[in-house]
């Protein structure tokens, strides 16, 4: 079955979070949480902040993640940067699967038990809540920057670029 738009799941809603509870709640589809060189120190810290109350789903995390991570470490270098995505999609999106087509109308139930079977997850987000952030150099910053604009884009919601470490390190970048 094909995938719903994400305006259907975009609105907060009450949480379902419990998995111990819900028979057959799918995995989370982010692979990684933590990227790049994890160890090492950098001075520079961006931050994807999101502007409105909002649930990213998971795909959405996922695509966000992949594309900041593959600008940055073919630009700047695999051991230049940190890329830690800072939510976790611990909700579980529901939907009530409704039989269309000709003679739906003798095999539906309508309304009759509409309380769905588990489809997917999703990361509930608040406005300044921090969705992702990269440790750089001073001269990666832009590469970094870059790099956040891009995850945005495959955000559903508005979001910004914050500096929150290094501003010192950054005259006439900002």
């Amino acid at each position: 079955m094909a995938r719903k738009p994400a305006r259907m799941w975009r609105r907060l809603e009450r949480p379902y979070t419990r998995t111990e509870y819900i028979d057959g709640a799918p995995g989370t589809r982010v692979r990684m949480f933590d990227m790049g060189n994890k160890s090492a120190d950098f001075p520079v810290m961006l931050t994807l902040v999101a502007k409105e109350a909002v649930q990213i789903r998971e795909n959405a995390l996922e695509a966000a993640r992949v594309v900041a991570n593959k600008y940055v470490s073919r630009r700047a270098g695999a051991s230049n940067y940190k890329l830690k995505l800072r939510i976790f999609p611990h909700h579980i999106l529901r939907e009530h699967k409704m039989a269309v087509g000709a003679g739906a109308d003798r095999i539906s139930q309508g309304m009759r038990a509409a309380f769905g079977k588990p489809v997917g997850r999703a990361a509930r987000v608040k406005p300044g809540t921090k969705i992702m952030s990269v440790w750089v150099k001073p001269e990666h910053f832009e590469i970094a920057k870059e790099a956040l604009r891009r995850a945005a884009m495959k955000m559903p919601t508005p979001t910004k670029i914050v500096v929150e470490k290094g501003h010192e390190l950054l005259k006439g970048k900002i």
